[in-house]
Protein backbone atom coordinates (compact mmCIF):
# COMPACT_ATOMS: atom_id res chain seq x y z
CA UNK A 1 0.00 0.00 0.00
CA UNK A 2 1.18 3.49 -0.86
CA UNK A 3 2.83 5.12 2.16
CA UNK A 4 0.61 8.18 1.72
CA UNK A 5 -2.36 6.22 3.06
CA UNK A 6 -0.41 5.66 6.26
CA UNK A 7 -0.04 9.43 6.54
CA UNK A 8 -3.78 9.77 5.98
CA UNK A 9 -4.44 7.29 8.80
CA UNK A 10 -2.16 9.16 11.20
CA UNK A 11 -3.61 12.62 10.63
CA UNK A 12 -7.12 11.15 10.56
CA UNK A 13 -6.54 9.68 14.01
CA UNK A 14 -5.39 13.13 15.12
CA UNK A 15 -8.60 14.61 13.73
CA UNK A 16 -10.70 12.01 15.55
CA UNK A 17 -9.09 13.22 18.76
CA UNK A 18 -9.49 16.92 17.98
CA UNK A 19 -12.98 16.53 16.53
CA UNK A 20 -14.37 14.64 19.49
CA UNK A 21 -12.77 16.71 22.23
CA UNK A 22 -12.69 20.20 20.70
CA UNK A 23 -14.84 20.69 17.58
CA UNK A 24 -17.89 18.84 18.88
CA UNK A 25 -16.77 18.96 22.50
CA UNK A 26 -17.18 22.72 22.82
CA UNK A 27 -20.96 22.50 22.60
CA UNK A 28 -20.92 19.95 25.47
CA UNK A 29 -19.15 22.51 27.67
CA UNK A 30 -21.34 25.41 26.47
CA UNK A 31 -24.24 25.33 28.93
CA UNK A 32 -22.55 24.01 32.11
CA UNK A 33 -19.59 26.36 31.71
CA UNK A 34 -21.91 29.32 31.06
CA UNK A 35 -23.99 28.50 34.12
CA UNK A 36 -20.98 27.93 36.39
CA UNK A 37 -19.26 31.18 35.42
CA UNK A 38 -22.50 33.17 35.17
CA UNK A 39 -22.11 33.98 31.47
CA UNK A 40 -24.71 34.88 28.87
CA UNK A 41 -24.88 32.85 25.68
CA UNK A 42 -23.53 35.79 23.73
CA UNK A 43 -20.49 36.00 26.03
CA UNK A 44 -19.77 32.28 25.73
CA UNK A 45 -20.23 32.43 21.97
CA UNK A 46 -17.83 35.37 21.87
CA UNK A 47 -15.01 33.15 23.15
CA UNK A 48 -15.54 30.76 20.28
CA UNK A 49 -15.73 33.62 17.80
CA UNK A 50 -12.57 35.26 19.10
CA UNK A 51 -10.85 31.90 18.69
CA UNK A 52 -11.94 31.94 15.07
CA UNK A 53 -10.62 35.46 14.66
CA UNK A 54 -7.33 34.33 16.13
CA UNK A 55 -7.20 31.52 13.58
CA UNK A 56 -7.81 34.02 10.80
CA UNK A 57 -4.97 36.28 11.88
CA UNK A 58 -2.46 33.44 12.20
CA UNK A 59 -3.58 31.63 9.02
CA UNK A 60 -1.14 33.11 6.46
CA UNK A 61 1.82 32.83 8.85
CA UNK A 62 0.96 29.24 9.80
CA UNK A 63 0.48 28.27 6.16
CA UNK A 64 3.94 29.57 5.31
CA UNK A 65 5.51 27.62 8.19
CA UNK A 66 3.82 24.40 7.08
CA UNK A 67 5.01 24.84 3.49
CA UNK A 68 8.50 25.72 4.74
CA UNK A 69 9.08 23.15 7.52
CA UNK A 70 6.41 20.49 6.98
CA UNK A 71 3.32 19.62 9.04
CA UNK A 72 4.87 17.53 11.84
CA UNK A 73 6.31 20.37 14.02
CA UNK A 74 2.97 22.19 13.93
CA UNK A 75 1.03 19.02 14.78
CA UNK A 76 3.23 18.14 17.76
CA UNK A 77 3.18 21.69 19.15
CA UNK A 78 -0.61 21.83 18.80
CA UNK A 79 -1.07 18.50 20.56
CA UNK A 80 1.03 19.51 23.56
CA UNK A 81 -0.55 22.95 23.93
CA UNK A 82 -4.11 21.60 23.58
CA UNK A 83 -3.43 19.01 26.28
CA UNK A 84 -1.96 21.56 28.66
CA UNK A 85 -4.68 24.07 27.78
CA UNK A 86 -7.64 21.82 28.52
CA UNK A 87 -6.13 20.70 31.82
CA UNK A 88 -5.59 24.37 32.72
CA UNK A 89 -9.20 25.13 31.73
CA UNK A 90 -10.41 23.09 34.70
CA UNK A 91 -9.09 25.78 37.09
CA UNK A 92 -10.59 28.91 35.53
CA UNK A 93 -13.01 30.74 37.81
CA UNK A 94 -13.99 33.84 35.82
CA UNK A 95 -14.52 35.04 32.28
CA UNK A 96 -11.11 36.67 31.97
CA UNK A 97 -9.10 33.56 32.87
CA UNK A 98 -11.40 31.49 30.65
CA UNK A 99 -10.55 33.72 27.68
CA UNK A 100 -6.82 33.62 28.50
CA UNK A 101 -6.71 29.81 28.57
CA UNK A 102 -9.12 29.15 25.73
CA UNK A 103 -7.69 31.79 23.39
CA UNK A 104 -4.08 31.98 24.52
CA UNK A 105 -3.34 28.26 24.70
CA UNK A 106 -6.02 25.99 23.21
CA UNK A 107 -7.29 27.89 20.18
CA UNK A 108 -3.94 29.45 19.35
CA UNK A 109 -2.59 25.98 18.61
CA UNK A 110 -5.57 23.86 17.60
CA UNK A 111 -6.38 25.30 14.17
CA UNK A 112 -2.76 25.30 12.88
CA UNK A 113 -2.04 21.75 14.02
CA UNK A 114 -5.34 19.92 13.67
CA UNK A 115 -6.86 21.76 10.69
CA UNK A 116 -4.28 23.37 8.40
CA UNK A 117 -1.46 20.84 8.85
CA UNK A 118 -3.62 17.74 8.43
CA UNK A 119 -5.28 18.94 5.22
CA UNK A 120 -1.88 19.95 3.85
CA UNK A 121 -0.81 16.30 4.32
CA UNK A 122 -3.70 15.11 2.15
CA UNK A 123 -3.00 17.66 -0.58
CA UNK A 124 0.76 16.98 -0.60
CA UNK A 125 0.65 13.18 -0.79
CA UNK A 126 -2.11 12.90 -3.43
CA UNK A 127 -3.23 14.43 -6.71
CA UNK A 128 -5.54 11.98 -8.53
CA UNK A 129 -6.94 10.70 -5.23
CA UNK A 130 -6.91 14.09 -3.53
CA UNK A 131 -10.65 14.26 -2.89
CA UNK A 132 -10.65 10.70 -1.54
CA UNK A 133 -7.75 11.37 0.84
CA UNK A 134 -9.20 14.64 2.06
CA UNK A 135 -12.59 13.01 2.57
CA UNK A 136 -11.01 10.40 4.84
CA UNK A 137 -9.16 13.09 6.80
CA UNK A 138 -12.17 15.37 7.10
CA UNK A 139 -14.56 12.54 8.01
CA UNK A 140 -12.38 11.78 11.02
CA UNK A 141 -13.81 14.85 12.79
CA UNK A 142 -17.40 13.50 12.96
CA UNK A 143 -16.01 10.08 13.91
CA UNK A 144 -14.51 11.82 16.90
CA UNK A 145 -17.88 13.40 17.55
CA UNK A 146 -19.52 9.98 17.39
CA UNK A 147 -17.03 8.14 19.60
CA UNK A 148 -15.47 10.69 21.94
CA UNK A 149 -18.04 13.47 22.34
CA UNK A 150 -20.70 11.23 23.97
CA UNK A 151 -17.98 9.90 26.30
CA UNK A 152 -16.96 13.46 27.13
CA UNK A 153 -20.64 14.35 27.70
CA UNK A 154 -20.99 11.45 30.15
CA UNK A 155 -17.93 12.62 32.08
CA UNK A 156 -19.33 16.17 32.20
CA UNK A 157 -22.76 14.94 33.32
CA UNK A 158 -21.31 12.65 35.99
CA UNK A 159 -18.46 14.73 37.42
CA UNK A 160 -18.88 18.23 35.99
CA UNK A 161 -17.31 20.19 33.15
CA UNK A 162 -14.03 20.74 35.01
CA UNK A 163 -13.26 17.02 35.19
CA UNK A 164 -14.39 16.82 31.59
CA UNK A 165 -11.69 19.37 30.68
CA UNK A 166 -9.03 17.35 32.52
CA UNK A 167 -10.20 14.21 30.73
CA UNK A 168 -9.92 15.96 27.33
CA UNK A 169 -6.47 17.36 28.03
CA UNK A 170 -5.11 14.01 29.17
CA UNK A 171 -6.29 12.30 25.99
CA UNK A 172 -4.62 14.95 23.85
CA UNK A 173 -1.26 14.28 25.52
CA UNK A 174 -1.40 10.50 25.83
CA UNK A 175 -2.76 9.72 22.36
CA UNK A 176 -1.84 12.74 20.25
CA UNK A 177 1.92 12.94 20.74
CA UNK A 178 2.74 9.40 19.49
CA UNK A 179 0.53 9.97 16.43
CA UNK A 180 2.16 13.27 15.53
CA UNK A 181 5.67 11.85 15.67
CA UNK A 182 4.93 9.54 12.73
CA UNK A 183 3.91 12.24 10.22
CA UNK A 184 6.21 12.79 7.21
CA UNK A 185 6.19 16.01 5.13
CA UNK A 186 5.83 14.79 1.52
CA UNK A 187 6.25 11.77 -0.81
CA UNK A 188 9.33 13.39 -2.33
CA UNK A 189 11.00 13.43 1.11
CA UNK A 190 10.88 9.62 1.01
CA UNK A 191 11.84 9.19 -2.65
CA UNK A 192 8.21 8.66 -3.73
CA UNK A 193 5.72 10.39 -6.01
CA UNK A 194 2.14 11.50 -5.22
CA UNK A 195 -0.54 8.79 -5.43
CA UNK A 196 2.16 6.06 -5.32
CA UNK A 197 3.11 6.56 -8.97
CA UNK A 198 6.44 5.31 -10.28
CA UNK A 199 8.91 7.51 -12.17
CA UNK A 200 8.53 6.87 -15.89
CA UNK A 201 11.95 5.21 -16.21
CA UNK A 202 11.30 2.88 -13.29
CA UNK A 203 7.86 1.97 -14.56
CA UNK A 204 9.29 1.09 -17.97
CA UNK A 205 11.67 -1.41 -16.36
CA UNK A 206 8.90 -3.07 -14.36
CA UNK A 207 7.47 -5.77 -16.60
CA UNK A 208 3.74 -6.10 -16.31
CA UNK A 209 3.53 -3.06 -14.04
CA UNK A 210 0.00 -1.70 -13.83
CA UNK A 211 0.76 1.41 -11.77
CA UNK A 212 0.33 4.62 -13.73
CA UNK A 213 3.60 6.51 -14.10
CA UNK A 214 4.48 10.10 -14.72
CA UNK A 215 7.36 12.52 -14.54
CA UNK A 216 5.08 15.50 -13.96
CA UNK A 217 1.60 15.89 -12.62
CA UNK A 218 0.30 18.40 -15.13
CA UNK A 219 -0.62 20.70 -12.25
CA UNK A 220 0.34 24.34 -12.00
CA UNK A 221 1.65 25.82 -8.76
CA UNK A 222 0.83 29.55 -8.71
CA UNK A 223 2.27 31.63 -5.91
CA UNK A 224 0.03 33.29 -3.36
CA UNK A 225 0.30 36.61 -5.18
CA UNK A 226 -0.69 35.00 -8.49
CA UNK A 227 -3.59 33.12 -6.90
CA UNK A 228 -4.99 36.26 -5.26
CA UNK A 229 -5.20 37.96 -8.66
CA UNK A 230 -7.76 35.39 -9.88
CA UNK A 231 -11.54 35.57 -9.57
CA UNK A 232 -11.51 31.90 -8.56
CA UNK A 233 -9.59 32.70 -5.35
CA UNK A 234 -12.19 35.22 -4.21
CA UNK A 235 -15.15 33.04 -5.14
CA UNK A 236 -13.68 30.36 -2.90
CA UNK A 237 -13.20 32.91 -0.12
CA UNK A 238 -16.83 34.03 -0.27
CA UNK A 239 -18.13 30.48 -0.52
CA UNK A 240 -16.05 29.35 2.45
CA UNK A 241 -17.17 32.38 4.47
CA UNK A 242 -20.76 31.26 4.00
CA UNK A 243 -20.02 27.61 4.84
CA UNK A 244 -17.99 28.46 7.92
CA UNK A 245 -20.57 30.95 9.19
CA UNK A 246 -23.40 28.44 8.85
CA UNK A 247 -21.51 25.46 10.22
CA UNK A 248 -19.91 27.35 13.13
CA UNK A 249 -23.22 28.88 14.20
CA UNK A 250 -25.01 25.55 14.18
CA UNK A 251 -22.18 23.56 15.78
CA UNK A 252 -21.73 26.02 18.65
CA UNK A 253 -25.46 26.39 19.27
CA UNK A 254 -26.54 22.85 18.38
CA UNK A 255 -27.42 21.77 21.91
CA UNK A 256 -28.98 25.15 22.85
CA UNK A 257 -31.05 25.11 19.63
CA UNK A 258 -32.33 21.62 20.35
CA UNK A 259 -33.19 22.63 23.93
CA UNK A 260 -35.03 25.66 22.49
CA UNK A 261 -36.99 23.25 20.26
CA UNK A 262 -38.09 21.30 23.33
CA UNK A 263 -35.46 18.61 23.96
CA UNK A 264 -33.70 18.00 27.26
CA UNK A 265 -29.96 18.64 27.45
CA UNK A 266 -29.33 14.87 27.61
CA UNK A 267 -31.50 14.20 24.54
CA UNK A 268 -29.87 17.10 22.70
CA UNK A 269 -26.40 15.68 23.48
CA UNK A 270 -27.53 12.32 22.10
CA UNK A 271 -28.76 14.01 18.92
CA UNK A 272 -25.39 15.76 18.69
CA UNK A 273 -23.68 12.35 18.74
CA UNK A 274 -26.08 11.17 16.03
CA UNK A 275 -25.28 14.29 14.02
CA UNK A 276 -21.58 13.44 14.23
CA UNK A 277 -22.21 9.86 13.07
CA UNK A 278 -24.42 10.96 10.19
CA UNK A 279 -21.82 13.57 9.31
CA UNK A 280 -19.24 10.83 9.00
CA UNK A 281 -21.58 8.76 6.80
CA UNK A 282 -22.30 11.78 4.60
CA UNK A 283 -18.58 12.21 3.94
CA UNK A 284 -18.50 8.76 2.34
CA UNK A 285 -21.50 9.54 0.18
CA UNK A 286 -20.30 12.94 -1.04
CA UNK A 287 -16.53 12.29 -1.08
CA UNK A 288 -16.47 9.44 -3.63
CA UNK A 289 -18.78 11.42 -5.91
CA UNK A 290 -16.24 14.24 -5.98
CA UNK A 291 -13.71 12.14 -7.91
CA UNK A 292 -16.17 11.49 -10.75
CA UNK A 293 -18.34 14.63 -11.08
CA UNK A 294 -17.88 18.36 -11.48
CA UNK A 295 -16.81 19.36 -7.96
CA UNK A 296 -18.15 22.95 -7.91
CA UNK A 297 -21.55 21.65 -9.06
CA UNK A 298 -21.54 19.15 -6.19
CA UNK A 299 -20.60 21.92 -3.74
CA UNK A 300 -23.48 24.10 -4.95
CA UNK A 301 -25.96 21.25 -4.42
CA UNK A 302 -24.66 20.71 -0.89
CA UNK A 303 -25.18 24.37 -0.02
CA UNK A 304 -28.69 24.27 -1.44
CA UNK A 305 -29.47 21.23 0.73
CA UNK A 306 -28.14 23.01 3.83
CA UNK A 307 -30.36 26.02 3.08
CA UNK A 308 -33.36 23.69 2.86
CA UNK A 309 -32.50 22.16 6.24
CA UNK A 310 -32.90 25.59 7.85
CA UNK A 311 -36.50 25.73 6.61
CA UNK A 312 -37.17 22.29 8.09
CA UNK A 313 -35.89 23.50 11.46
CA UNK A 314 -37.91 26.74 11.30
CA UNK A 315 -41.24 25.25 10.24
CA UNK A 316 -40.96 21.79 11.77
CA UNK A 317 -42.51 20.83 15.09
CA UNK A 318 -41.72 17.67 17.00
CA UNK A 319 -38.89 15.16 16.94
CA UNK A 320 -38.88 14.12 13.28
CA UNK A 321 -38.12 17.61 11.89
CA UNK A 322 -35.14 17.76 14.25
CA UNK A 323 -33.86 14.46 12.89
CA UNK A 324 -34.53 15.61 9.32
CA UNK A 325 -32.57 18.79 9.89
CA UNK A 326 -29.74 16.83 11.49
CA UNK A 327 -29.53 14.49 8.49
CA UNK A 328 -29.77 17.14 5.74
CA UNK A 329 -27.42 19.67 7.34
CA UNK A 330 -24.58 17.11 7.29
CA UNK A 331 -24.13 18.03 3.61
CA UNK A 332 -22.40 21.29 4.56
CA UNK A 333 -19.63 19.71 6.65
CA UNK A 334 -19.25 16.69 4.34
CA UNK A 335 -18.52 19.09 1.48
CA UNK A 336 -15.51 20.73 3.17
CA UNK A 337 -12.95 18.16 1.90
CA UNK A 338 -14.38 18.60 -1.59
CA UNK A 339 -13.75 22.34 -1.27
CA UNK A 340 -10.09 21.77 -0.40
CA UNK A 341 -9.65 19.18 -3.14
CA UNK A 342 -11.11 21.67 -5.62
CA UNK A 343 -8.78 24.40 -4.39
CA UNK A 344 -5.91 21.95 -4.87
CA UNK A 345 -7.10 21.37 -8.44
CA UNK A 346 -6.86 25.08 -9.17
CA UNK A 347 -3.72 25.99 -7.22
CA UNK A 348 -1.59 22.82 -6.94
CA UNK A 349 0.58 21.49 -4.09
CA UNK A 350 3.66 23.65 -3.64
CA UNK A 351 2.01 26.68 -2.02
CA UNK A 352 -1.23 25.02 -0.91
CA UNK A 353 -0.85 25.64 2.84
CA UNK A 354 0.08 29.29 2.29
CA UNK A 355 -2.90 29.84 -0.04
CA UNK A 356 -5.21 27.97 2.34
CA UNK A 357 -3.97 29.96 5.33
CA UNK A 358 -4.47 33.25 3.50
CA UNK A 359 -7.99 32.24 2.51
CA UNK A 360 -8.60 31.45 6.17
CA UNK A 361 -7.63 35.01 7.06
CA UNK A 362 -10.70 36.16 5.12
CA UNK A 363 -13.31 33.41 5.41
CA UNK A 364 -12.84 32.69 9.12
CA UNK A 365 -14.62 35.93 9.98
CA UNK A 366 -17.85 34.20 9.04
CA UNK A 367 -17.22 31.80 11.89
CA UNK A 368 -16.34 34.72 14.14
CA UNK A 369 -19.55 36.66 13.61
CA UNK A 370 -22.09 33.86 13.17
CA UNK A 371 -22.12 32.33 16.68
CA UNK A 372 -21.94 35.73 18.43
CA UNK A 373 -24.81 37.16 16.40
CA UNK A 374 -26.87 34.03 17.08
CA UNK A 375 -26.17 34.28 20.82
CA UNK A 376 -26.96 37.99 20.94
CA UNK A 377 -30.21 37.54 18.99
CA UNK A 378 -31.28 34.74 21.32
CA UNK A 379 -30.45 36.75 24.45
CA UNK A 380 -32.71 39.55 23.18
CA UNK A 381 -35.57 37.55 21.65
CA UNK A 382 -35.28 34.12 23.34
CA UNK A 383 -35.58 32.64 19.84
CA UNK A 384 -33.34 31.29 17.06
CA UNK A 385 -35.83 31.95 14.24
CA UNK A 386 -34.15 35.12 12.91
CA UNK A 387 -30.76 33.41 12.98
CA UNK A 388 -32.04 30.43 10.99
CA UNK A 389 -33.62 32.67 8.35
CA UNK A 390 -30.35 34.57 8.01
CA UNK A 391 -28.37 31.35 7.56
CA UNK A 392 -30.82 30.17 4.90
CA UNK A 393 -30.35 33.41 2.95
CA UNK A 394 -26.54 33.38 2.96
CA UNK A 395 -26.45 29.68 2.02
CA UNK A 396 -28.58 30.41 -1.06
CA UNK A 397 -26.20 33.24 -1.98
CA UNK A 398 -23.21 30.93 -1.54
CA UNK A 399 -24.88 28.33 -3.75
CA UNK A 400 -25.21 30.80 -6.61
CA UNK A 401 -21.62 32.05 -6.32
CA UNK A 402 -20.22 28.51 -6.14
CA UNK A 403 -22.03 27.67 -9.37
CA UNK A 404 -19.82 30.25 -11.11
CA UNK A 405 -16.84 27.90 -10.59
CA UNK A 406 -18.33 25.07 -12.66
CA UNK A 407 -16.96 26.10 -16.07
CA UNK A 408 -13.50 27.25 -14.83
CA UNK A 409 -13.05 23.92 -13.04
CA UNK A 410 -13.82 21.95 -16.20
CA UNK A 411 -11.31 24.05 -18.13
CA UNK A 412 -8.61 23.64 -15.46
CA UNK A 413 -9.04 19.86 -15.30
CA UNK A 414 -8.86 19.54 -19.06
CA UNK A 415 -5.66 21.57 -19.13
CA UNK A 416 -4.08 19.42 -16.40
CA UNK A 417 -4.99 16.24 -18.25
CA UNK A 418 -3.42 17.51 -21.46
CA UNK A 419 -0.25 18.66 -19.68
CA UNK A 420 0.17 15.34 -17.92
CA UNK A 421 -0.07 13.49 -21.23
CA UNK A 422 -3.01 11.40 -20.11
CA UNK A 423 -5.04 11.87 -23.30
Amino acid sequence: MFYGWRMVRLVSAMRVLGGGLHNYGFTVFFLPLSQDLGLSRAATSLAFSLARAEGALEGPFVGYLIDRFGPRPMILLATILCGVGYISLAWVDNYTTFLIVYLGIISLSFTPGFVHASMAVGNTWFIRYRARAMTVISSAVPIGGTLLTPLLAMVVQAWGWRWGAIFAGSLFLVIGIPLGIGVRPSPESMGLLPDGDLPRTQAAKSSGATTRSRDKSGEVDPTLREAMKTTVFWLFVIGMTVRVAAYSTISVHFVPIMVWKGLSQEHAAFLLGAFAFLNWAAHYVIGPLADSVNRPKLLAVCMLAAAGSMLVLIWGDGLWPLWSFTIIFTAIDASFPVVWATIGDFFGRKFFATIRGTMAFFYTWGGVLGPVIAGAVYDRSQSYVATLWGLCAILLLGCMLTALLIKPWNAAREKQTVNAGLI
